[in-house]
């Protein structure tokens, strides 16, 4: 009859360890922060995660160390709505400008943005600023397109002299 067990001086090792330190309770790594500064590349999403090589925990005997992941939340900006590469917002145009057309300065992820409004917009028209959404991850080159949903602001009261006017406009318009 034969037995095999684990070496209770070495654990199944095959080494001693000759001075013992205390610091690493025998198992020869010690655990310490680090602080890493990590380039997150544009185009990323919400539960992405990130790969940086080399920097998790230490290998099992002397091996060299893991991967550390790093999960990602992008916190979400009240101006836009991010879907896929495409971002959607909103402006409010007053409705003299919706009929007359203008010219407005709209904000994009890369800054301001002069959009023309031809005349004649109607209510809840989503124009496209191409090229103006997020970045394509890992593809720069390819981005998505910006939707400007317009909101036409109808005054609730008039003064008599903009009734007077709109009365006059409804004549010459029929």
């Amino acid at each position: 009859m034969q037995q095999q067990g684990r070496c209770p001086t070495c654990g199944g090792t095959g080494s001693v360890v000759e001075k013992y330190c205390g610091s690493c309770d025998g198992k020869g790594t010690n655990k310490k922060s680090k602080q890493l500064t990590i380039t997150i590349p544009p185009g990323v999403e919400d539960g992405n995660r990130l790969r940086v090589r080399g920097e998790g925990d230490a290998g099992p005997k002397g091996g060299p160390s893991g991967d550390l992941y790093v999960f990602l939340s992008v916190t979400s900006d009240p101006r836009f709505r991010r879907e896929g590469m495409d971002i959607y917002s909103d402006v409010s145009l007053s409705y003299l400008d919706a009929i007359l057309g203008t010219t407005l300065s709209i904000p994009t992820v890369d800054g301001q943005v002069d959009l023309a409004v031809p005349a004649g917009t109607q209510p809840s028209t989503t124009m496209r600023i191409e090229g103006k959404g997020a970045p394509k991850l890992n593809n720069l080159n390819t981005r998505g397109s910006h939707f400007v949903k317009v909101n036409v602001q109808i005054p609730k009261s008039v003064s008599s002299k903009e009734k007077e006017l709109i009365t006059q406009l409804k004549k010459v318009s029929s």
